[in-house]
This record gives structure tokens, sequence and C-alpha cells, in this order.
């Protein structure tokens, strides 16, 4: 057998880092408009120091998100690129502000509405299905005022927003996903949720909030339509052990429970007991009012899934500092990995791993939504691009991810590359850290023709596809 005949083969994007036109047609201000793009000596190999953040907009500053690709003047060329290569399935996200300005309106604004309208139309009409992330790292700033999401309101506001799209697109979005990356509430509160605190307690108590409205979005979505799916999306954090000494077994056993109760929650409908005697030990109280238990149950997720760029090596001196949204400096190295160019160990078979870890813990259905090689792109004079060192992290990515279906067993759903057009890199916010099939002429200062390029790595994509992934087996 090779990849099921209705395998979702596709790209993934986010809004706040393809859209741009952040405040046009009445949209408001988000969480991802104050970041600013991290800065490294030569504008270009970062290693994943965290970017700033201003908390309102200031003069003579740049800021990724503003005009990021403007994806939202170039979405019927986007859109049309992508049918090209024969997309089956098309993941974005919906910018909560752009639909909620101040994200507390009691009516949600038509003009940001419009514009997914037409995004939605556009693809069905090329006869790609859309997969829509509610939230995807964009918590509007109106929020700020309640605390964001370790304020309950949070949680009513969430559930409005869900309701409209819900609604709005009812037998023209079938696959959902909640909140993306949810896990990052853990290492990147303020890209996760509008939380600026190193506080756990202020964490756990945020996390807690987003679990449940992502329970009360599954539950109302099965209801308004039962042909609905919807996921819930992990930021792929996988970890071997440095060695067998069993103290580094146990280091990596606890990293793992850090990331993994998320899932736990969203794919079995409660807390595990780990976790809760973890937030004893800790004397967190989590804000747990009655009715909530039932919430989480009638809330489970239909299918799980994740991002996948790179995995750890933990141990009993596990750090967990933060270095850039995936890159975690656990202070160990993995010596049989090389790395990207901005220190990501590179590890296609980590991804048949993990499929089959989450198979083996779950059994409900995966799906790959992210995978992909952030890399500097060089534009030869002729305006070709080639990119073959991409081409090769994706055959050898895929290729471990078809052993996983074929040889494991594992259901696999789809995959969705990432970015499937260079976009603002959430890591650093910089545009030369380049992932997508199509090159967008832009720079890190955001200067640049936005005119759009295929790269070599566009046709052997759209092989890939047009072949059910048997293309695989050629080589370059």
């Amino acid at each position: 057998m090779s990849f099921p005949k209705d395998f979702l083969w596709g790209g993934a994007t986010a809004a706040n880092q393809c859209e741009g036109a952040y405040a046009q047609d009445g949209k408001g201000l988000s969480t991802a408009d104050v970041m600013l793009a991290e800065k490294s000596d030569d504008y270009s190999f970062s290693r994943g120091n965290p970017r700033d953040v201003t908390k309102q907009i200031e003069d003579g500053i740049y800021y990724p998100s503003h005009i990021a690709i403007d994806h939202y003047h170039h979405m019927e060329e986007d859109v049309k690129l992508f049918a090209e290569m024969g997309f089956k399935c098309y993941r974005f996200s919906i910018a909560w502000s752009r639909i909620f300005p101040q994200g507390n309106e009691e009516a949600p604004n038509e003009e940001g509405l419009k514009f997914y309208d037409r995004l939605i139309e556009l693809l069905l009409t090329h006869h790609i299905e859309p997969l829509v992330t509610m939230s995807h790292f964009e918590t509007p700033l109106g929020l700020l005022k309640y605390g964001s999401w370790e304020n309950r309101k949070t949680v009513d506001f969430f559930s409005r927003y869900a309701k409209v799209l819900l609604e709005r697109y009812k037998g023209k979005v079938r696959y959902w996903l909640t909140f993306n990356e949810i896990n990052a509430m853990s290492l990147q509160p303020w890209m996760a949720g509008g939380i600026d605190s190193p506080d756990e307690a202020v964490r756990m108590r945020a996390a807690y909030h987003q679990l449940l409205a992502s329970a009360k979005a599954v539950d109302m979505a099965h209801k308004i339509d039962p042909e609905n799916k919807v996921g819930m999306m992990y930021s792929g954090h996988f970890a071997y052990p440095n060695s067998p000494d069993p103290k580094d077994v146990q280091g990596t056993f606890d990293f793992m429970h850090k990331m993994l109760f998320y899932c736990d929650v969203q794919c079995r409908g409660y807390y595990p007991s780990y976790k809760r005697k973890e937030l004893e030990r800790e004397q967190i109280e989590l804000p747990i009012k009655p009715g909530d238990k039932e919430i989480f149950r009638a809330g489970k997720v239909d299918f799980l899934s994740f991002s996948y760029y790179l995995t750890h090596v933990t141990g009993k001196d596990t750090r967990g500092a933060v270095r850039g949204l995936n890159g975690i400096d656990t202070g160990y190295k993995n010596p049989y990995l090389k790395e990207s160019e901005w220190g990501w160990p590179v590890n296609p078979m980590g991804l048949r791993h993990i499929l089959n870890f989450f198979w083996e813990r779950y059994q409900i259905p995966l799906m790959v939504v992210e995978n992909g090689l952030g890399a500097i792109d060089i534009v030869e004079e002729d305006g070709s691009i080639h990119d073959d060192y991409r081409i090769q992290y994706l055959k050898e990515h895929i290729r471990e991810m078809k052993k996983a279906i074929e040889m494991d067993g594992v259901e696999v759903m789809g995959y969705t590359s990432w970015g499937c057009i260079d976009l603002i890199a959430a890591s650093t916010g910089q545009m030369s850290k380049r992932y997508g099939f199509i090159h967008v002429d832009l720079d890190d200062e955001g200067n640049g023709t936005l005119k759009r390029r295929k790269k070599d790595s566009f046709w052997w994509y759209k092989k890939l596809i047009e072949t059910d992934g048997e293309s695989l087996e050629e080589e370059l």
C-alpha cells in the first residue's frame, strides 16, 4: 500500500505570518502585531534569542506582521499557485482580531469575515480542502485589560468567536484546529496567549482556560455540524534520553510530561494524574468550576495534529531554556544529527518515532500540519532558486512518514508542509529564514517587490502530490 487515497497533501501558513494589512478593514491589534524581529550580527543566522515585545505600536520600528508577505492583497495569486501544485488541503488561520478587533465585541467585524469568505470560496473552487486554525499565536491585544487567558472571561470571548466561524462556514469548512501549538503556553506564553509572566501558576491557569475553551469549541462544532472534525495541535517536542542512565531517562520522562499533558487533556478529556500531582507539589490551584469536568469530556478532539521540525536530547540536568519557538536549549546535544542554519537538529527518523508514539498513546487519526526547513535561499541571475537542500529534507521526512503508515499501521490523515510560501518565521520574525516552495521578494526589514517566484521545490512537491508519494523514490 501507499498513502491513503484521501490523503490530504498540502501546505500551511498562519495569518500573522503572511497576511499583513494589520490595521485594514477594521482589524484590531493582536499580540503578534507588537512583536519585533530578532536580529543577529549578519541579519541572517539567528540562534533563537527571544523576540522583543513593545506592548503598543511605536514609531520608527519595523513590525514583521504589519506587512508580512501581504497575502491579504495577493490571496488569489497565492491560492492559484497552491492549486497549481495540486494541493488537496490548505491549512491557514483566521486572525481573531480581524473578526473581533478588541476580542470582546458583541458582534463580529463583517469586513474581516468577507476576506475569509473569499479565501474559502476560492479554495473550494480549486477543490482544496480548508483546514482552519481558530487561534494561531495572535490573541487580540484588547483582551490584555482582562489579563488575557488568565481570566475566564476570555473563554467566553473565544466561544463567541468560535461560534461565528462555525456557523458562518458550516458545510464549507470540515476540518478545524482550535489552538496552534497549545503547549507553547509552557514555553512562549506571550506568543501562545498574551501572557507575560514567568510565574508557572499564571501560565497553568492560562493553559487551563485555553484547554477549556478548546473543549467548548469542539463540542460546539459537533453540535453545529456533525460532519465537522476538530483537532488539537501540538508543538512537536519529542526527546531522547542522553544516556541509559536511569536519571537521564527519568529527566526525559519529566520533560515529556510537561509537554504531553496538553495532549492528554484534549485527547482523553481529563487532566492526567501525573499533572495533578505535579500541580499539588507546586501548590498551584487550577480555576476549576462546577461542570468543567463534563466540558472536558464532551470536548475531546477527533484527531491530533502536530508540528515536527526537530528532536531534543534531555536528561537529569535538562534546562529547558527557550531559544526561539522550537529551539529549546536543553543543555544536551545529539552528536548523531546535523543542524540547520538556525541550529535545529535534523532528524527525519524522529517523525516516524513521534507518529508511532502518538498513535500508540491515543489511537486517533494523526496529521502532520507543520514540517519544513528554514534556510537561506539564493535567487540566481535568471530568477531561479535551486533549493535541493529543502527537497532532500522534505523527501527524507516524508519517507519516514510513509514507513509509519505502511510498516507500522499508523493512521495519518495528511501532511501540510510549513510554510508552503515564504513567510515571516514565528521563531525569529525574520524573512531570511525561508520555508516555502514559493519565494517572496522581501527582506528582513520589509523591503522588496513582493514578487512570487517558483523554487525548484515547487515542481518537486507538485510531482509528489501528482504521484501520491511514488516520486519519493526518484533521485534528485
